[in-house]
């Protein structure tokens, strides 16, 4: 019955061990493209726009905030097709102490409710933060960035997304309705 639930899920799952597909359910090969069969073996990084995407994320997991076993986010992911499209990512670690050892992963498309924009790995970073609340002054000391700087990427989102004033930005980056 177990596999009868994980394969028949209506959100993408998959078990990774050491950040590699051993196992996906139909769902998820469905959003990305294939069949389960096509997934196992597979290094997850193949389904991230760039390989800095897929070591980013992988250093967030290793800060000791992440070390909680579990963790979710919104990012842009790739299909097989090479498309691009928004998904949120949630996942659980087995095994919290090795946060790469053995994991569940869901992943969801979103890309209905927001556009897929180009942005440079640094625009994606001020964005995500900006959606986080942090000021200028904030994100430019996280990222060790002088807030002129960080106003800079700022406008450039603006600019992409068509949005007037920062709250319209931040409604277009989370995707809520305007």
């Amino acid at each position: 019955m177990s596999d009868l639930a994980f394969d028949h899920a209506p959100v993408g799952l998959a078990v990774l061990e050491r950040r590699v597909i051993t196992r996906c359910n139909l769902q998820f090969a469905a959003t990305f493209g294939g069949t389960p069969s096509d997934y196992a073996g597979m290094l997850v990084a193949e389904l991230y726009p760039s390989q800095e995407d897929f070591n980013r994320i992988g250093a967030l997991l290793q800060r000791p905030e992440a070390q909680t076993g579990s963790y979710s986010d919104e990012r842009i992911m790739r299909r097989r097709s090479g498309a691009l499209f928004w998904c949120r990512v949630r996942g659980r670690s087995v095994t919290p102490e090795a946060p790469f050892q053995t994991g569940i992963w869901s992943f969801a498309d979103i890309s209905e409710d927001r556009p897929v924009v180009s942005l440079t790995p640094r625009e994606r970073e001020v964005a995500i933060l900006t959606c986080k609340g942090l000021s200028a002054k904030e994100i430019g000391k996280q990222l060790d960035l002088s807030y002129r700087t960080v106003e800079s990427h700022r406008a450039h989102l603006l600019h992409k997304f068509g949005a007037r004033k920062l709250p319209e930005l931040v409604a277009k980056l989370s995707g809520m309705p305007l």
